[in-house]
């Protein structure tokens, strides 16, 4: 801060050579720009928001508007992973722009950054979805689909979190987001959720028709979810919903619960008679992710069952116990054996999600509540904007 207590402007973005991702960009700096801007009500935010914002606008410029995942900020040319199926965007990453591009135009007066987004859901909804579901590769010159691989957890998460958040951040005037969200649950629910035969309800990945009986840490985001929008759940389904929520949750922690650590693996199986277990080395590790703490946190505001704190708790002493190092806190190489190794990585979303969502799971719902505010998937805090507003994001300056 300057002496005068003003917020000093310096320049923030590199004009080097280097790629960013869109999506990481998007989530951590447009979205902590955002929020910082919501809570503090400091014009620099807001500022730095939206240019940042116009920096990422150029990612677009593709033949169907589906952005690339790797920008070059200084020469404005985009390519994508060269990993990702035949030269595809990956659905997560451009799934997961929405809420912040529209608080972008609602900031800035400028209709550009929600026509964009609104564009993906338009070339979305034209094509054809297998059996409903909609698969993690899409490539952004042909409009087609790459391979049929279908995911709750990394590759598709947050586009399905991004569609029903898009509703309730419009003050549910986003008719369009609610219908593709419970349709895409249902799809869900007929193809991917199973039950195992000790009683656990678990969310497989899709492969080209094939179910893998895999469920990823990344996926327990999905309980809160399935919770987050039982409200609006259409025919009567509200209950249905919260008990499917709870169901995730009840799994994740048996993952967290058949460790020695009392902290999750990064992936954990249901086949050959192993259930909610990591059966492949690389697999044990875990990088202090938030997505069980986040569940336990919706579960807790939306039916007060102590157990999510108990829950929490465990989590609480287990990263006491197994994280904490003298510089902060670290990943685990693997969880289920007692002589711990260190990767000696503090991940940024510790402080930003595993953090706030445990200290939100032992606060007040009236800290932050969700009748005012939805996280983005970082879990930085963005306002729902008021019924007119949503329609009159264009004309706001």
């Amino acid at each position: 801060k300057k002496s005068t207590g003003e917020l000093e402007e310096k320049k923030v973005w590199s004009e080097s050579n280097a790629e960013i991702s869109v999506f990481e960009v998007n989530i951590r700096f447009v979205g902590g720009l955002l929020s910082a801007y919501y809570l503090s009500g400091e014009e620099i935010f807001r500022k730095k928001a939206v240019e940042l914002g116009e920096k990422l606008l150029p990612a677009f410029n593709t033949p169907t508007g589906i952005p690339w995942a790797l920008l070059n900020i200084k020469s404005g040319i985009g390519r994508n992973w060269p990993w990702a199926s035949g030269g595809s965007s990956i659905l997560a990453e451009f799934g997961t722009l929405h809420l912040e591009f529209i608080h972008l135009s609602h900031l800035s007066g400028n209709p550009v950054f929600a026509e964009k987004v609104m564009n993906i859901r338009k070339v979305l909804n034209r094509l054809d979805k297998p059996e409903g579901l909609y698969p993690n590769y899409l490539n952004p010159s042909s409009g087609q689909w790459g391979q049929h691989h279908v995911s709750i957890g990394g590759l598709g998460d947050s586009f399905y979190e991004y569609l029903l958040k898009a509703w309730l951040m419009s003050g549910k005037t986003d008719e369009e987001g609610r219908k593709m969200y419970y349709d895409a649950v249902q799809a869900i629910e007929t193809h991917l959720i199973r039950k195992s035969s000790g009683g656990l309800t678990y969310i497989a990945e899709w492969k080209g028709g094939l179910l893998e009986h895999k469920m990823g840490h990344l996926t327990c985001f999905a309980g809160g979810m399935f919770a987050l929008g039982a409200d609006g759940a259409p025919n009567d389904k509200t209950g249905h919903h919260i008990e499917l929520g709870a169901e995730i949750a009840r799994t994740c922690h048996e993952s967290y619960d058949r460790t020695s650590m009392k902290l999750g693996p990064e992936a954990f199986r249901f086949d050959g008679g192993v259930e909610a277990i990591a059966t492949r080395q690389n697999e044990k590790y875990y990088i202090l992710r938030p997505e069980v703490i986040e569940t336990y946190m919706y579960m807790w505001r939306l039916t007060h069952d102590p157990k999510y704190r108990q829950w929490g708790w465990e989590a609480v002493e287990a990263l006491e116990k197994y994280c904490r190092v003298d510089g902060g806190y670290s990943g685990i190489r693997d969880v289920y054996n007692n002589r711990q190794s260190h990767d000696d990585v503090q991940q940024s979303f510790f402080l930003s999600e595993t953090l706030k969502y445990l200290y939100l799971l032992f606060s007040e719902d009236d800290l932050l509540p969700f009748e005012h505010w939805v996280f983005n998937t970082e879990a930085h805090p963005l306002p729902i904007l008021d019924k007119e507003d949503g329609n009159k994001e264009e004309t706001q300056k």
